[in-house]
């Protein structure tokens, strides 16, 4: 479970106590996904407020995935309500949601730029970020003409954090975000992630328990079977100990 990941050089994350102060950016209610009439997940309820991240986890065939592309809109559920904002709708909004997924979607004969590009001109910009800038906060500047096809598995992640530090949205859905990346690369991944909640922004986190919670403001959904619940994780203010 999250709260036995804790490393020396990665603290737990930082439960949060101020709900009630804080307005919801989204809730889902008995939300639940079947598919040929087994149970993938569900039903659960749980909120996402602005400022922190919901850590999902669970072990292999939880639903972990299905869960973000469900919230996505990319697949839709089998019951439930997700309300945006307190408006209930079929799906939460599209321009208010970035997923990284495992898949990184990147065409593989554009250059890395031409992506992000592309990526901009479907989606739009955050105010003053651009594709060479996000491209040197994640470490590829001097990769803006690379194919995005033959870069390495981990550059192929960062450039899937180039396109989210452009994004607009306000809800980041990373499916196992430190996968392939090395220490330095989870260490991006935290600071990234660290600026989007202190700019208002929320997301959720997928873990199969291999790699530690970020050390941001964060609470745990576990899907385990019918035990699903939502549950608060002791820990420590983010950046300390490292």
């Amino acid at each position: 479970m999250a709260a036995l990941l804790e490393s020396a050089s990665r603290p737990r994350c930082r439960a949060l106590n101020d709900h009630a102060a804080n307005a919801a950016m989204f809730t889902a209610t008995q939300l639940r996904m079947d598919r040929n009439d087994e149970r993938v997940f569900g039903p659960l309820d749980f909120a996402a407020h602005a400022g922190e991240a919901l850590l999902v986890t669970g072990g292999n065939g939880a639903g972990k995935t299905t869960l973000l592309r469900v919230l996505a809109g990319l697949l839709r559920a089998s019951a439930g309500e997700l309300r945006w904002r307190g408006e209930p709708g079929a799906a939460l909004p599209a321009e208010s949601i970035a997923l990284v997924g495992h898949h990184a979607g990147h065409k593989a004969d554009l250059s890395t730029f031409d992506n992000l590009r592309f990526a901009v001109g479907l989606h739009g910009s955050r105010d003053g970020a651009t594709p060479a800038s996000a491209l040197a906060s994640v470490g590829l500047a001097g990769y803006e003409d690379s194919p995005a096809g033959r870069l390495s598995a981990g550059q192929r992640k960062r450039l899937s954090l180039a396109r989210l530090l452009l994004s607009p949205a306000r809800l980041w859905l990373l499916d196992e975000p430190y996968a392939n990346l090395d220490r330095d690369g989870m260490a991006l991944v935290d600071r990234l992630l660290a600026q989007h909640l202190r700019d208002g922004g929320a997301a959720l986190i997928t873990t199969h328990g291999a790699y530690a919670p970020p050390p941001v403001r964060c609470r745990t959904l576990w899907l385990d079977g019918v035990e699903d619940l939502e549950t608060a994780v002791d820990g420590l203010d983010a950046g300390e100990g490292r």
